[in-house]
Parts: structure tokens; C-alpha cells; sequence
């Protein structure tokens, strides 16, 4: 074992001794932000409480509006971005919990969570002689559009501070409770909006043959997608078209609407397919269209890429887990979507996914329910998620080639049990 890796060995010690120290303090910090969710574009009042708590540690700017980025570490060369976003969802909260939300917004995808190890992992570096730069990314808006990862992209941070990777964890209910789920490849998918509106001559319900029928077009477009996904995408790349919005009429039941309206989400898996697909919803659409006499346009909005974890990032990612005494799970791979598919795209990056449970619910409550609420220890298990990967990052930045055994050489003396 080289000299640089026997170091990151030393310091990853020390820094999960470090960690764990802060964790109670953590805890109380997500309970404090939990309780005070701020929506996308508002989350001001969130970045200033975790600048507060970590102004000893590191000097935070101001980025893409509500955001803040700062380092720590060594000043010049390259950086590794540890990212936590700051939104909540415009959903009331039923979980009963004593420090419950109540004003209308939740933290109902776990950013408080993540906030909260990201600050932890922060707190426990004080003092530590990192071997390269830590850039601390508190990002809006990842809930909603305009992107807060884009805007972020656009401001030139990665340049500005040299980041050569961006790491990330997300707690998720589909993972082992306390485990960790890394893999290389294909993580999340790209995100897209259809809409499609049609427009004919409206009529009276009586005398169909002297209108152009707007609902029986979006009606034969909307059982039509399906179809055209199948004809246009090979089986092997996972792709799908929801319809969420269906809307034609004012209500009478007797009078035939000059327009109707869909809007569907895309999502792909490859980025050869997205185009080709878009495309042949057009035709579709317009095709069906002309055959009822009617008129169809097709919109785009273009959403976040695909999200591709680095390989050699989710390799050592793993083995520092393992020697964290953090079990593995399979990787989690999904047709959902994260803005930081962005970071992902601009330099080798990793998400990761953390298991969580909130307790006394079955079935457990997805993301993005109003019941979802994770038990406290997640906050230690993102944070130790956040510390792998940047150790894997590390790893990459100083050039250390990989030849570690997790299993056989766990940082605590304690007996874990990881298996990964």
C-alpha cells in the first residue's frame, strides 16, 4: 500500500471519529430544518441556517439565487463538490412528528436530511489535513424548473473551484433499511415534457358530422403512445411515456371542445433514444390527428439528461463504505429524475442511495409522501455515504490506483457485519 493511500486510510479514521461526534448535533439540525421547509426559489431562510452553523468552517458565496457554494481544504489544484439541495414540496405533512412542518411545505424527499450530513460531514473535517480541496454545494431548486444544478453549471463554479468530480447520496425507502446502494452506469433517467394540443371546429354533440371532433383525436393520441414507445425504442433500454393531463371541454355534456390538451412525461435511458422518440410522437400525433379532421401540435421541454454514475467512482466508493462498516445493496436504478444528471454529464461523478424506513408505516410511504419521514440515523448513514465518496474522489484527483479489500480491513475495530 502506497504512502498516499496509507494517508487517505489515516484520515478517513480520524474523519469518521470526527463524524461521529457530530452526528447528535446533526440531528438536532434536521429536526430545525425539517420543521422550516422552504419551496424551490424560496430556500434562502435554509441556506443562512447551515452557512450559521458552519461559518468555522468554511465561507460561503452566494449561487444560482438561493444557493451557496464554499471550500475548504487546499485552496489551489482540484476540488471534490459534495452536493446537498435545499427545496421542499409543496405537500402538507401527516406524519405526525414533533417537529412537523406546518406551513404548507415538506421535506418530503429527505433534503433535510441531506443537508444535515453534508453539514455534519463538513464540522468533522475541521482540523483534518485534506489532501484535496472539499467544495461544499448547497443547490436549489432541484424540485423544480428552472434547474438549480443547470443554473449552477452556468455560473462557472466546476471551473471556478476546479472540481474534477460532484458527489451525492439520496435517501430512498426501496433501499435496506441502513444500507447503501452504489453502481456504476446508468442511475436515473432523462426527464422530458410532452404536451400535445389539438385543435379542430367545435359542434354541438348532436351533429358530430358538422364539427371536427377535438376528443376523440386526444383520445386515440393518448392510447397511442404506448405503442409508439414500443415501436420506436429496443426492449433492453427501459423507456416510458406517462400521460399525467387530459383535458378537453368546459363541462357540457353536449358540446364538442375546438381543443383539447395532453401533457406527458418522458423518460429515457439512453440519450440516443430521447430525439428519435420525441419525434415519433410528433408524427403520431399529427397523423391521428389529420384522420378526424383535426390539427395537432407537439411541444417539447426539454428536461435533465440521463444520470451516469462513473464506474471507477462507484469501485471505491464501495470499498470505503465496507471499511466504513456501511452494508451494500443493489444498485438503484430507476426511470426517475435528479438535476444532478447535470454534474454527471459535465464531469465523472456518483450518486448514491441511502436506506431508509419511517417507522410504524406499512407499506412504507414513498418519496414525496405526505407520511415520509425517515428515522434520524439516516443522517449518520448519508454522512458516511458523502465521506466514501469523496475518499473515491480523492482516490481519482491524486492518481492512487485501487487495490484495497474492504472487508478484510475495517477502519473500527468494533465487529460490523457489512457484507457488500
Amino acid at each position: 500500500m502506497n504512502a498516499a493511500l496509507t494517508g487517505l486510510d489515516e484520515l478517513a479514521t480520524r474523519w469518521e471519529a470526527a463524524l461521529e461526534r457530530q452526528l447528535p448535533a446533526a440531528v438536532r439540525l434536521r429536526h430545525k430544518l425539517h420543521a422550516a421547509p422552504r419551496l424551490s426559489g424560496d430556500e434562502h431562510d435554509t441556506t443562512a441556517r447551515m452557512a450559521e452553523e458552519l461559518e468555522r468552517v468554511v465561507l460561503f458565496e452566494p449561487v444560482a439565487g438561493a444557493g451557496a457554494v464554499g471550500r475548504v481544504g487546499p485552496i489551489g489544484g482540484h476540488a471534490v463538490a459534495v452536493r446537498a439541495e435545499l427545496d421542499a414540496l409543496p405537500v402538507t405533512e401527516r406524519t405526525g412528528a414533533a417537529f412537523a412542518a406546518a406551513n404548507g411545505a415538506m421535506h418530503a424527499c429527505g433534503h433535510d436530511v441531506h443537508q444535515a450530513a453534508l453539514t455534519a460531514l463538513l464540522r468533522a473535517s475541521a482540523g483534518l489535513d485534506l489532501p484535496v480541496g472539499l467544495v461544499a454545494l448547497l443547490q436549489p431548486r432541484e424540485e423544480s424548473y428552472p434547474s438549480g444544478a443547470l443554473d449552477v453549471l452556468r455560473e462557472g463554479v466546476l471551473e471556478r473551484h476546479a472540481i474534477a468530480h460532484v458527489i451525492a447520496a439520496h435517501v430512498h425507502p426501496g433501499v435496506p433499511t441502513g444500507a447503501v446502494a452504489v453502481g456504476g452506469g446508468f442511475i436515473n433517467a432523462a426527464a422530458d415534457e410532452i404536451e400535445v394540443l389539438v385543435e379542430g371546429r367545435g359542434g354541438h354533440g348532436g351533429y358530430p358530422h358538422d364539427g371536427a371532433d377535438t376528443v376523440a383525436a386526444i383520445a386515440h393520441i393518448a392510447t397511442a403512445i404506448p405503442e409508439v414507445v414500443r415501436r420506436t425504442v429496443a426492449p433492453l433500454n427501459p423507456a416510458v411515456i406517462s400521460v399525467g393531463t387530459l383535458s378537453a371541454g368546459d363541462g357540457a355534456a353536449n358540446v364538442l371542445p375546438a381543443s383539447a390538451r395532453l401533457l406527458a412525461t418522458m423518460r429515457t435511458t439512453d440519450p440516443a433514444d430521447r430525439e428519435p422518440l420525441v419525434q415519433a410522437v410528433r408524427t403520431m400525433a399529427e397523423r391521428i390527428a389529420e384522420a378526424f379532421g383535426t390539427r395537432a401540435t407537439v411541444v417539447r421541454t426539454e428536461g435533465e439528461p440521463v444520470l451516469v454514475n462513473d464506474h471507477a467512482l462507484a469501485q471505491g466508493a464501495d470499498d470505503w463504505l465496507a471499511r466504513l462498516g456501511v452494508d451494500g445493496a443493489e444498485t438503484m436504478r430507476s426511470l426517475g429524475a435528479d438535476d444532478f444528471s447535470y454534474f454527471s454529464e459535465a464531469v465523472p461523478s456518483l450518486m448514491m442511495f441511502a436506506g431508509v424506513e419511517t417507522a410504524g408505516e406499512e407499506p412504507q410511504p414513498a418519496l414525496h409522501h405526505p407520511r415520509f419521514l425517515p428515522g434520524d440515523e439516516a443522517v449518520g448513514v448519508v454522512a458516511r455515504a458523502l465521506l466514501a465518496g469523496y475518499l473515491a474522489a480523492a482516490e481519482r484527483v491524486l492518481g492512487i490506483e485501487h487495490h484495497r479489500d474492504g472487508r478484510a480491513h475495517p477502519l473500527s475495530t468494533e465487529p460490523t457485519g457489512a457484507a457488500r
